[in-house]
């Protein structure tokens, strides 16, 4: 079975579903709380990430082969993305054989080597992502079957956000907070980073891990410093301190706080870039993102990497797509999987599903569709319906 096309579109934004029918308690903590970003130390673009971000659409790819069977992918990024897949990697592998994901895969890179880097990775994610649905479907079998079968019967969640309360009530043991505060803020920032973690940690008891996501945001000394004031917290791990890019900072962070427990990886993109930092073991817990690091064919390789020095990966927002979720409960050393909590509270995961096949958390844990491919859900009609 061949390939016969290649197509990629615009969709809704986010990959966080549609709108909700239940009225919220009170708006998402996104619309007003203030969190630290690369951008903080910029007065115009400091308090929300909104403000100096893309607007651009999410990317929906369909991979059809000749009996005219079909697989979807998403990822982000919008009209450059989709100029990617439609304008080049598209075409190049109409006619290649459906079921050679590795092959394809490599072929991908080497296609994208003369500008590769993030675009091209999502890019490679969204057409891995979409051969790998068509895969489940042609042999009748889940996703998480083609990858070595279930290693656990549910994988555990944690909620990512700020209303931390809402998680606790749907029976979340585990929460990400937003880092709001940065080295722009100097000692005050310090201080009022504190003031949330205690407050959060007073809120959730010692039974809840909490965590901590800085976004990119810190510099090493800030990230000290800050390690150094939270340790009577208790934090499960401090997340995405420093620039993707800055290995060396990372490694000089490692040497300055071996008892913290590191994560990080969302903003890398190639297995290189894993490879790299767990060979030097500058993290502990590796987070690529299935949409991004060249899809589930580029996850499982860093998987592999991961679990030959000892190490966890945890997808980002591992919990918001089937691909996550698929990926999460066939990996052993995949403890935990993330849910990033986009709506408001009051309103019901169920509500704001990425498709109609999607699970989502139930007493903070999920079991991934059992049905072939990704168990998306959708039919063509659906897939339309997304577009914008």
């Amino acid at each position: 079975m061949k390939i016969r096309s290649i197509h990629a579109f615009p969709i809704r934004s986010d990959l966080m579903g549609g709108p909700a029918k239940t009225l919220e308690r009170r708006p998402v903590w996104t619309q007003h709380a203030e969190v630290a970003s690369p951008m903080s130390r910029h007065a115009r673009f400091k308090r929300l990430r909104s403000s100096w971000r893309p607007n651009w659409a999410s990317v929906g790819c369909l991979v059809t082969a000749e009996d005219g069977r079909w697989g979807l992918g998403m990822t982000r990024y919008g009209s450059p993305v989709i100029a990617l897949i439609n304008e080049h990697l598209g075409p190049l592998l109409i006619g290649e054989p459906c079921m050679a994901i590795e092959r394809i895969w490599d072929m991908m890179q080497g296609m994208t080597s003369p500008y590769g880097g993030g675009l091209s990775c999502y890019a490679i994610s969204a057409i891995d992502l979409g051969l790998w649905d068509l895969k489940g479907k042609i042999l009748g079998e889940p996703v998480y079957s083609l990858i070595g079968g279930p290693v656990r019967d549910e994988i555990r969640c944690y909620a990512t956000g700020n209303d931390t309360d809402w998680y606790l009530e749907q029976g979340f043991t585990a929460t990400k907070l937003a880092c709001p505060y940065g080295p722009a803020d100097g000692s005050r920032g310090l201080a009022l980073n504190e003031a949330l973690v205690a407050e959060r940690r007073s809120l959730a008891g010692e039974g809840v891990d909490l965590m901590l996501d800085c976004w990119m945001a810190l510099d090493v000394d800030f990230s000290i410093r800050m390690v150094q004031r939270l340790e009577p917290y208790r934090l499960a791990w401090i997340e995405d301190c420093l620039m993707p890019d800055d290995l060396d900072g990372l490694m000089a962070l490692r040497s300055r706080v071996p008892a913290t427990t590191l994560a990080g990886g969302e903003h890398w993109y190639t297995t290189l870039s894993f490879a790299q930092a767990l060979s030097r073991r500058l993290l502990d817990v590796v987070q690529p993102d299935i949409g991004w690091a060249c899809g589930l064919t580029g996850c499982l390789k860093i998987a592999t990497l991961a679990q030959s020095f000892g190490q966890s990966v945890v997808l980002h927002a591992g919990i918001n797509t089937p691909y996550g979720q698929h990926f999460s409960v066939a990996m052993p050393n995949c403890p935990i999987g993330e849910y990033f909590v986009g709506s408001a509270p009051g309103v019901p995961f169920d509500q704001v599903r990425l498709t109609p096949g999607t699970p989502v958390p139930v007493d903070g844990r999920i079991r991934p569709n059992d049905e072939p491919g990704f168990g998306l859900g959708l039919t063509l009609a659906d897939i339309e319906a997304m577009q914008v």
